[in-house]
């Protein structure tokens, strides 16, 4: 590998962990501490154009101390859902869908839909299925018969020509294919390409990211997707059913939650962008 290629790669995952690092601090921002439940019901109210949520008498406020409010009434619906579910302890952690809207609320590191939209392309460098292995023979056709379809998908769909890789540091990705991507991400509003944000985090995957918002695959197959060598693993070496389906429930939520966010304030801008 030549060092400019070798620069590159750590330059990326550099930038990642710094932008990471400020997510975490996003998250810290945000108390997931378990508090009991205080309210009876919740409702969802529309105020100057937007919607709200009420829990009983109280409106609904951000970590920040912001009213909660969103363009979208399926999305405060969503949200309403979230909190009506609790039962007598409420546990923040599994409120995906509000964490989405709390942190796009309150922007706590005050990032710009150039930062986030940048963030998700350089992606591309790591993103999970382009790297295949060459040491498993039985692993690499595995890879290959399950992952090959969505970058040719991907390849198709984007005019990009990202190629997947053997060795370790990976293929180089042209930077007409990241400005395709880029170009793409900024063509929503701010609110979802933070979405795909988080989903890029909770997959590891630009590529299985988009298809699972493109709705080429399904939010169980992305998720099975992006953990196919451990799958494959598990196959040969055996799993602990209760901890391999927490994990897998877990991240199949999380998705779950960034999609209904992206596509809700999708159509909330498109819907305002008619109006006006």
């Amino acid at each position: 590998m030549t060092s400019c290629k070798i620069s590159a790669l750590f330059k990326s995952l550099f930038s990642k962990t710094l932008f990471m690092s400020h997510q975490q601090k996003s998250c810290e921002f945000r108390s997931y501490g378990t508090v009991k439940r205080f309210y009876r019901k919740t409702n969802v109210l529309k105020s100057n154009g937007k919607y709200e949520i009420s829990l009983d008498q109280r409106k609904l406020k951000t970590p920040k101390g912001n009213i909660f409010s969103v363009e979208s009434e399926p999305l405060a619906l969503a949200v309403a859902a979230e909190w009506d579910s609790q039962n007598d302890k409420i546990i923040r952690s599994k409120m995906h869908i509000t964490t989405l809207c709390n942190t796009v609320l309150d922007n706590p590191n005050n990032h710009t839909k150039f930062d986030l939209a940048n963030y998700v392309t350089n992606y591309l460098d790591t993103d999970t299925i382009i790297f295949q292995t060459n040491e498993d023979e039985e692993l690499y056709k595995f890879q290959a018969n399950q992952w090959d379809p969505i970058i040719e998908w991907f390849n198709e769909r984007y005019d990009t020509t990202i190629q997947k890789s053997v060795e370790m540091l990976g293929p180089t990705v042209a930077q007409k294919d990241k400005d395709s991507i880029n170009r793409h991400l900024m063509s929503y509003n701010f609110n979802s390409v933070y979405g795909f944000v988080y989903s890029v985090d909770t997959i590891k995957s630009v590529i299985l990211t988009m298809a699972c918002v493109e709705r080429f695959i399904n939010v169980e197959k992305a998720v099975l997707l992006s953990r196919l060598e451990e799958e494959y693993q598990l196959t040969h070496w055996g799993r602990v059913e209760w901890a391999h389906d927490l994990n897998q429930q877990d991240l199949q939520a999380r998705l779950s939650a960034v999609v209904l966010f992206i596509h809700c304030n999708n159509q909330s801008s498109k819907i305002q962008t008619k109006n006006i």
